[in-house]
């Protein structure tokens, strides 16, 4: 005698209960395989994706739906860098999202015809270790009591005065 069949219990494809969380794409990744031999590390910032090369930000990587100006590779630089770095990246430009004329940001825009070559030409320079590319983040702000506290050394608690104390050093 055969068995019956038990339904079988399915869940609609769009049911999030059982969804998976798709990971993002790793925008421009090109630009991480050409600058592996740095090992450089990557942490989500702006919902974007920030490279480090040791303790320096060097680039962000954008490509988002929303305002894709700024889609691009973000280098990290100085005002004073960004007149020598325009000579080699004439697209570059100031970040828009930021809000700033000019910011420390420069991107060089996804959307302009050399920008796989201007990505590559700044791979070149983080991999020279150009010091016009890459800053050392500051460290994280405290609270002013925590600021405070941090400046002051510890006092030592002082020994109550007593009889004992006074004489022995008579």
């Amino acid at each position: 005698m055969s068995k019956p069949c038990r339904d079988k219990v399915s869940f609609p494809a769009e049911d999030t209960l059982f969804a998976t969380k798709q990971r993002k794409a790793v925008p421009h990744e090109f630009v991480l395989d050409a600058i592996a031999p740095l090992s450089p590390e990557t942490r989500s910032m702006f919902g974007c994706l920030a490279v480090y090369v040791q303790d320096k930000i060097v680039l962000i990587l954008r490509d988002k739906r929303d305002g894709t100006a700024d889609n691009g590779v973000w280098l990290a630089t100085t005002e004073e860098h960004h007149q020598s770095l325009r000579r080699e990246f004439p697209n570059m430009r100031s970040i828009q999202v930021l809000g700033k004329k000019v910011t420390g940001w420069q991107v060089l825009p996804a959307d302009t015809k050399d920008f796989e070559e201007a990505a590559m030409r700044a791979c070149e320079l983080v991999l020279a270790g150009d010091p016009r590319i890459g800053k050392v983040p500051g460290a994280r702000r405290t609270s002013r009591s925590g600021a405070k506290q941090a400046a002051e050394s510890p006092k030592r608690a002082k020994a109550p005065k007593t009889a004992g104390n006074a004489r022995a050093k008579s």
